[in-house]
């Protein structure tokens, strides 16, 4: 969840780090910490709150160095205040770490340590494993990579981090495992870089190396990084990947927020991931990974998709979209709960995990149990060389470009996106649609984006609407079909930028419950596009508005039946009932953002949350 950056070279490292620090803010902002160090000499700098905030600190210092790490943290491990915040500092002051991750047998060490003379200023597991590490060195009189090395094994949990010794201010000791750590490399070996992603260095250097888990990287200048195996001291050939991303990508574009930036981006996202597939004047869905393996994909007894947060809402979309068009039965798991409770996976099953970031821990150790289990294993992801896309058997990129908002947006749209593409394959293959009607989506397919271009124009009614609603202290959703799962994930975006609860139901199953909270109050948003059991939902609309309950009716362009009983109706374009829930989230998306923007929130860095969620 935390941010780490790091800095090893001839130029002065400050400002490569705080800047690193500032495109990490999304994976934790409650407190943020810098060490930088110079002939042997180290400069420590901690803060609550956010890197802006560690800046004005560090610039009253002394910044010089060419050496330095820095993190960016989300508390796991002590409330966030200064005492908490990284670099944590051994007890001789000498090693320095940031971590990411969390060390679950810290108590038990920290009580041996104790023992052994350490004090402790903290309350985290990251103060406890850098004594570690010293104790280690100084019993063993070791090198610090071996020192590393031997108490790593001794910790459970997972971890990225990296740790200095600022008597030799030469070297940075890397390791990794279940959180992620690239390792940008400089012309010649004459400079690296570190950081829980490639965005910190990413105009520096096209050359990363990703560490996989149980791997630790020794960076010195001059010289090739090594790297090993932390259980067996076994030597690993660093591969060294070509980056793709750029330094446009992650700047707002003169949005006022990324999340904003990024809603605007769908069109083009959707776009970049149909590129090279979606080839819908040949007829032709070109995936290799789903051709390569196409037997096993036509000789699956189910597909269980595995996901968490805005993904399994992608997952739930799926469930429709193999079912209807494939005819292929789907489970669709929160991967937090399918590690622990014993499922049943069986060799002709077909595991789909779905993760934006490719980092998501139980949707990885998901991934692992099921091909523990013998099951063929596909990842969905949107980040080249991250962690599910190297543990799959095989998979997609979504494309969707980084997104730095920690609420997803592109990247909810472009997994369904793939999801769609995969299912119109299958169930073409399969004979479940006809040549034409396989013919026709892909058409209809292909016009989405420009779709989405001209929903996009819809900005200004919204805002208008959030303005009414911005005060409301709940909310409910309400879709049925491919839109129930857009319901969940239009809750999702309101309660995770604007802290306003808000819950997502099947609309039938407003009478079971629900309707006890309607109102006039209570705002209910209800997805009412024209295919998909509209003549239903148009009867829970009727009973909402019996009970004075506002609604705000996301419809089909032309509508007139709902458009006489909402307060408030969005229109969308008319589309096929599968492809309806990449444009009704939209005007959900920027209805969330404006009710965020109003009443004042953070809506790139909502409270409590982080982008890539690294532990349990």
């Amino acid at each position: 969840m935390c941010g780490i950056v790091g800095y090893l070279g001839f130029r002065e490292a400050y400002p490569i780090v705080i800047n690193g620090l500032q495109r990490l803010e999304y994976r934790g902002y409650d407190s943020a910490g810098i060490v930088l160090t110079s002939n042997k000499n180290a400069n420590l700098f901690k803060t609550k709150g956010k890197v802006s905030d560690l800046k004005k600190i560090a610039q009253k210092g002394n910044v010089e160095g060419n050496l330095g790490l820095g993190h960016t943290r989300w508390a796991t491990h002590g409330i966030p205040n200064k005492e908490n915040a990284h670099p944590q500092v051994s007890n001789s002051g000498n090693l320095v770490i940031v971590h990411n991750g969390i060390i679950e047998n810290y108590v038990a060490i920290k009580k041996e340590l104790l023992k052994r003379g350490y004090t402790f200023s903290s309350d985290t597991d990251t103060e406890v494993l850098v004594n570690l590490i010293e104790e280690v060195k100084k019993q063993n009189n070791c090198k610090l990579g071996n020192a590393v090395q031997m108490a790593l094994t001794s910790v459970v949990g997972a971890y990225a981090i990296a740790i200095l010794d600022t008597t030799n201010p030469t070297e940075i000791i890397v390791a990794r495992l279940g959180s992620p750590i690239a390792i940008g490399i400089g012309e010649n070996n004459k400079e690296f870089f570190l950081a829980s992603d490639a965005s910190p260095f990413i105009e520096y250097t096209k050359d990363a190396i990703y560490l996989d888990d149980e791997e630790l990287a020794i960076i010195k200048l001059d010289r090739d990084i090594r790297v090993r195996k932390i259980n067996d001291d076994s030597f690993v050939e660093p591969n060294i990947q070509e980056l793709k991303l750029n330094l446009e990508q992650i700047e707002k574009d003169g949005f006022d927020h990324f999340m904003l930036k990024e809603i605007h981006e769908q069109p083009n996202a959707i776009s970049d991931t149909f590129r090279g597939r979606l080839l819908a004047d040949q007829g032709i869905i070109r995936m290799g990974s789903v051709d390569n393996n196409i037997t096993k994909f036509l000789n699956a007894n189910r597909i269980v998709i595995v996901a968490c947060g805005t993904s399994w809402h992608a997952g739930l979309v799926a469930e429709y979209l193999f079912e209807d068009i494939a005819r292929i039965p789907v489970e669709v798991e929160y991967a937090s709960e399918f590690r622990y409770r014993n499922p049943i996976i069986n060799k002709n099953d077909i595991v789909i995990a779905i993760s934006q970031s490719g980092e998501t821990a139980d949707t990885l150790a998901a991934v692992k149990l099921a091909k523990s289990k013998g099951a063929f294993v596909y990842g969905i992801c949107n980040v080249v060389g991250s962690s599910i896309a190297r543990e799959t058997d095989s998979g997609s990129y979504t494309h969707a470009g980084p997104e730095i908002g920690v609420a997803s947006t592109k990247a909810f749209t472009t997994q369904i996106t793939v999801l769609t593409l995969m299912a119109l394959k299958l169930g073409h293959l399969k004979g479940e649609i006809s040549n034409s009607k396989f013919h026709s989506c892909l058409q209809e397919m292909k016009l989405i984006p420009s779709k989405v271009e001209k929903l996009l124009g819809i900005n200004a009614e919204v805002e208008k609407i959030a303005a009414i609603y911005k005060d409301a202290p709940n909310c409910l959703y309400l879709g049925r079909g491919y839109n129930f799962p857009v319901a969940l994930e239009g809750a999702l975006k309101l309660k995770e930028i604007s802290y306003i609860h808000a819950e997502g139901y099947p609309a039938a199953e407003m009478k079971h419950g629900p309707i006890a909270l309607i109102d006039e109050f209570m705002p209910v948003v209800v997805i009412a596009t024209k295919k998909g059991h509209y003549d239903k939902v148009v009867s829970n609309i009727q009973e909402i508005k019996s009970r004075n309950g506002k609604i705000i009716a996301i419809v089909t362009k032309g509508d007139t039946i709902v458009k006489d009983i909402a307060d408030h109706v969005i229109e969308i374009p008319e589309t096929e009932e599968a492809f309806t829930p990449l444009l009704t989230t939209i005007p959900l998306q920027l209805l969330s953002y404006h009710i965020a923007v109003m009443r004042g929130c953070n809506v790139d860095q909502p409270r409590n949350l982080a982008k890539s969620v690294t532990v349990e």
